[in-house]
């Protein structure tokens, strides 16, 4: 290979241009395209991305949560007729008390809703526990009762 034969590179077409070079790079001279003055065109500038300029911060301006706690919340445990049929025999009573001895819901709950899916074939007595319509039903329909 000779002088004559060394490929030409445009140096229009290198991916990134130099910066900092002085004025006959093409790119900016003295500032660099830095603009002028400033933390933002000093060497070794780093800001946070929601830093405002002395702004008090977006994430500070919202209004927060003020409401109730959480475990002010009452949450209804829901139990199915089918889970019913499963671990109940014939002419027993449901309870609060009696579901929480057989593990059916947690110790710490205080209030159960039963619902109605699933069929029921025995005779169940439940009291102290609200139901829904179509519970209700099925557990009459199976000669059940609700106190």
């Amino acid at each position: 290979m000779n002088l004559d034969n060394i490929p030409k590179r445009n140096n229009r077409e290198s991916k990134s241009k130099r910066l900092g070079r002085g004025y006959g790079s093409g790119v900016g001279g003295h500032t660099s395209t830095r603009g002028s003055k400033g933390q933002k065109s000093r060497a070794g500038h780093k800001s946070l991305v929601f830093f405002e300029g002395g702004n008090v911060p977006f994430f500070r301006r919202m209004p927060k949560y003020k409401g109730f706690n959480k475990s002010d919340k009452v949450r209804a445990t829901a139990i199915n007729l089918n889970i019913l049929e499963e671990n109940f025999k014939s002419g027993e009573s449901v309870t609060l008390e009696i579901l929480k001895e057989k593990a059916l819901v947690s110790k710490s709950t205080t209030v159960v809703k039963i619902l109605g899916l699933g069929e029921l074939t025995k005779k169940i007595v439940i009291s102290g526990i609200p139901a829904s319509e179509s519970a209700i039903e099925k557990v009459i329909k199976a000669g059940g009762s609700i106190k």
